[in-house]
């Protein structure tokens, strides 16, 4: 006879054994997003060049175009015959093309890091901070990080300006006071944000003047990690 006491052994038991898997399979979700970039991969921060090609040459057919952010396998390389280097890459396991060489950075490349931080700094706007996350997450030990940060941290705080007023211009006090709703549920729930944060920026909003700001992670990042850079003294003035 099944008792209560057995089934809720049972239940614990199961419960357990739950958990331990979705900790391995998180495990296992880092551990993937950690080999995405492996010595081969290359990353694509430039999609104006970014087309998968079926040859090595600027005149080949097309077969996609990819996104900024886009991680591939690079296989080889290749001179086409005017000059201009494509990688061969795999994008999926069916899904494979010539890729020309300015479109992406690869980590295990010398170089690549200077070569993204002078796109970097010939951005403007979100490009600006798109292409730095990706610095970031590329070049974790690259000693062009600390600049990165204070032009992530500078064009976070044009865009806190910029945001505030796009959304005070959006939201009219006739629709608020309809709602119920408070002024700041409107101003953090603004559309406009949404990049942002997908690119790990953080506002957050000064209630008495219906303002937006940045909270500073990169400022933070300097003063912990690089305390000895000149980015670092101008982080600290800043924060």
């Amino acid at each position: 006879m099944i008792t209560s006491q057995h089934l809720s052994r049972s239940l614990c038991q199961l419960l357990i054994i739950v958990a331990v898997v979705l900790v391995l399979l998180g495990n296992e979700a880092g551990q993937a997003q950690t080999r995405r970039l492996s010595s081969r991969s290359g990353i694509v921060v430039d999609e104006r060049l970014a087309v998968l090609r079926a040859r090595p040459q600027l005149s080949a057919d097309l077969l996609r175009r990819l996104g900024r952010g886009r991680v591939v396998t690079i296989l080889e390389a290749q001179r086409s015959r005017d000059g201009v280097v494509f990688y061969r890459v795999a994008v999926t396991r069916r899904t494979r093309g010539w890729l020309q060489r300015e479109a992406v950075v690869t980590p295990a490349r010398a170089g690549d890091d200077a070569r993204l931080l002078a796109l970097i700094k010939a951005s403007r706007d979100f490009d600006r901070i798109a292409r730095s996350r990706i610095f970031l997450d590329a070049f974790p030990r690259s000693p062009h990080r600390p600049a990165v940060l204070l032009i992530l941290g500078e064009e976070a705080e044009k865009a806190a300006a910029k945001l505030s007023q796009d959304a005070a211009r959006r939201l009219h006090s006739d629709e608020l006071n309809a709602t119920g709703a408070s002024l700041a549920s409107y101003f953090l729930n603004y559309s406009g944000l949404d990049r942002y944060r997908r690119q790990g920026i953080v506002f957050t909003l000064d209630a008495r003047t219906t303002q937006f700001q940045y909270d500073g992670a990169a400022w933070l990042e300097l003063i912990r990690r690089h305390r000895g850079s000149p980015e670092a003294a101008a982080a600290r003035r800043r924060h």
